[in-house]
């Protein structure tokens, strides 16, 4: 990467990771300060925690497309700064109702998509795939930080304190994208990140994306399910004290994220991808029933949370990379679109259905319905094709095409060693790729040129 494009990564980044450490820091101590708020009840607080997820859900696309129109920068502050009423209404609210609707408009500043276009238009062809992975691992980050923070500062300044904190991240996220985020030269409306808006349903009718899309729904469900159950197991039945938390999913965090890491290269460089990711969501659900059987021990518990998380880590590693992979040339940016809606709407129907259950039925009804839920993913992973091992390229043409021209540029381009699938978009002047890394022709590709 160049200077600038680093600068833009890395800032990008720390945007993402900010965002997300204030939506994340309320899971582990919501379930137990909630019940001061007024008119709170179990399904309410769920509701509360989850509501993120349904307005992110909602807005993340029409934020995408607009910053096509308006510009991508502009898209960002805007949605920054709704993200930071809604950080407010939530800290100055004395009602669960505020609190919800503090919560709804802070995934209503849906960026997340815009985010991934301004990264494209900063970043080359060449460079993209790494600068979207270190914008991934932000997000892995920034929820192992938020477990960690949040019962801290909850500890100091209550539920309150962490709206106020999330709000004043909102702040210095606009005084980065004003003043340090780099301002593109001009904006393309790159298929690779962003959504197009006739490739969904067909899309949705492919069943390989569709699993995928099913598996993060459940993912996040589960998670955000669990994190109203763990929190109150803890206490009431450890005895632990809520600002003693941290320490447990610290522990738990770190250990299980180095534990994750051998997983993921094997299942690269060895291709043994599927293998190692049913395997993963079956450990998701040992997890849940550990969680089950060893309620009375906080060494049980651990244990359980380091089962849980060290398959959640994988599968939250390995799910964009499968979509990345299974998604047809060109199509990368709408398969994201709808795998991102899939997840947060699962963080929000888990909120919305942990709230219920837990106080209809308890702790163990959750843990025991997570685990069933991951068997039935798990059972619907295995009848999936084993993945490509293609990545996703972009090559520049520079030529006028007619269609004619197109369908001999992209015969020609299919030829080459290694490519396995290819679109040519006449109007960008470029075709999109998925080539084997392991089998392609490099040096034919970089040399391509449209006949004159």
């Amino acid at each position: 990467m160049t200077v600038n494009e680093k600068r833009s990564v890395f800032t990008l980044a720390l945007l993402y990771a900010m965002r997300m450490l204030g939506l994340f820091m309320v899971l582990p101590v919501f379930i137990l300060l909630g019940d001061n708020l007024e008119g709170a009840n179990g399904l309410l607080i769920g509701f509360a925690i989850g509501a993120y997820g349904l307005t992110q859900a909602l807005f993340q696309v029409p934020f995408g497309m607009l910053s096509d129109r308006i510009g991508r920068k502009k898209m960002i502050v805007f949605g920054l700064l709704i993200f930071c009423v809604g950080s407010v209404v939530a800290a100055t609210s004395e009602s669960i109702y505020g609190v919800i609707a503090g919560r709804l408009l802070q995934g209503a500043g849906a960026i997340a998509s815009v985010l991934m276009a301004l990264l494209s238009d900063l970043t080359t062809e060449e460079s993209r795939t790494k600068a979207m992975a270190v914008v991934g691992m932000s997000i892995g980050l920034s929820f192992s930080v938020a477990l960690v923070l949040g019962p801290i500062v909850s500890a100091y300044f209550g539920l309150s304190g962490i709206f106020w904190l999330t709000a004043v991240f909102a702040l210095m996220g606009v005084a980065i994208v004003l003043f340090v985020v780099p301002t593109p030269v001009s904006t393309h409306a790159h298929r690779d990140t962003r959504a197009v808006r006739g490739e969904f349903f067909e899309l949705l009718r492919n069943p390989d994306l569709l699993r995928l899309d099913i598996g993060i729904f459940i993912l996040h469900l589960i998670l955000t399910a669990l994190f109203i159950a763990v929190p109150l197991s803890l206490v009431n039945d450890i005895q632990l004290a809520r600002q003693e938390h941290w320490w447990v999913y610290l522990s738990v965090m770190v250990l299980a994220f180095f534990a994750m890491v051998p997983f993921i290269i094997i299942g690269e460089k060895k291709r043994k991808i599927k293998i190692i990711f049913v395997g993963a969501i079956m450990l998701l659900s040992v997890g849940s029933l550990l969680l089950v059987w060893g309620q009375s021990s906080l060494l049980a518990i651990w244990v359980a949370l380091f089962v849980f998380f060290m398959a959640f880590n994988l599968l939250e590693a390995s799910l964009p990379s499968l979509v990345s992979k299974q998604a047809p040339a060109g199509a990368r940016g709408t398969a994201m679109g709808i795998y991102s809606t899939s997840q947060f709407f699962g963080a929000f129907l888990g909120g919305v259905i942990g709230g219920w259950v837990i106080s209809t039925w308890g702790a163990e009804t959750i843990y025991y319905g997570s685990a069933v839920l991951a068997l039935i993913w798990g059972l619907l992973a295995l009848s999936m094709r084993a993945p490509s091992y293609s990545t996703s390229r972009m090559l520049r043409l520079n030529c006028v095409l007619s269609e004619a021209e197109a369908e001999v540029v992209s015969d020609e381009l299919f030829d080459i060693q290694g490519v396995e699938d290819v679109v040519v978009v006449i109007e960008e002047k470029t075709a999109y790729l998925k080539v084997d890394k392991a089998h392609l022709d490099e040096t034919t590709l970089m040399s391509y040129r449209c006949a004159e």
